[in-house]
């Protein structure tokens, strides 16, 4: 097995724990302990769970990036990347709704554009035709991303004026979500027509 598939094994095998930190508090009766970090108060679990998900989610750059640059591509990482980076994305995403960190909308139209696009790539692939990814795309993941670690750290320096910023932040990234997802029907819309 080549570095970015472990990579990407290796970041699926830190979202259970990532969940499993996240839960932690939650579930047991742990006293865990507060730290005062950037202006909020954040428990030294959730501060692990934050350093869990931003590790696992820096093999996601790394792993691709490693895998073009050698030249090392493979049918497993093509397979097993996409599925690592979903499952370590929306149980976040999930997590952090369920805890009423952030909007149930926004969770609904980042899994649905997800589903929609993962079905356009499913009906593509069936006709041996590759889809490449836009500059939505890519700024959803930024900017979910990004949203995710500033709830997951309590909306660090903001909290302390009261300004939601981690919720502007991911509220952006469901809005390009959905760009993202109008974008990548338009561009296929003749695939998905001669599909039906």
């Amino acid at each position: 097995m080549n570095l970015p598939n472990r990579l990407t094994v290796t970041r699926l095998c830190l979202v259970p724990v990532f969940i499993a930190l996240y839960l932690c508090p939650y579930f047991t009766d742990i006293s865990v302990p507060q730290i005062h970090i950037l202006f909020t108060d954040i428990s030294v679990i959730q501060l692990l769970a934050f350093i869990v998900f931003l590790g696992a989610s820096l093999t996601d750059f790394l792993d691709g990036y490693l895998a073009r640059k050698n030249h090392l591509v493979t049918t497993f990482g093509k397979f097993v990347d996409p599925i690592a980076d979903k499952m370590l994305v929306n149980s976040a995403l999930i997590l952090l709704t369920w805890n009423n960190k952030m909007s149930v909308i926004a969770l609904i139209v980042m899994l649905l554009r997800d589903t929609f696009v993962d079905g356009v790539r499913l009906v593509a692939s069936s006709s041996n035709r590759v889809l490449a990814a836009s500059i939505y795309g890519k700024l959803k993941t930024v900017t979910q991303m990004v949203g995710i670690c500033l709830l997951l750290l309590n909306n660090p320096i903001f909290a302390h004026w009261d300004i939601p910023f981690a919720n502007y932040v991911i509220n952006i990234a469901a809005c390009v979500s959905l760009l993202s997802g109008i974008d990548y029907f338009w561009k296929n819309r003749d695939l998905i027509m001669e599909s039906m």
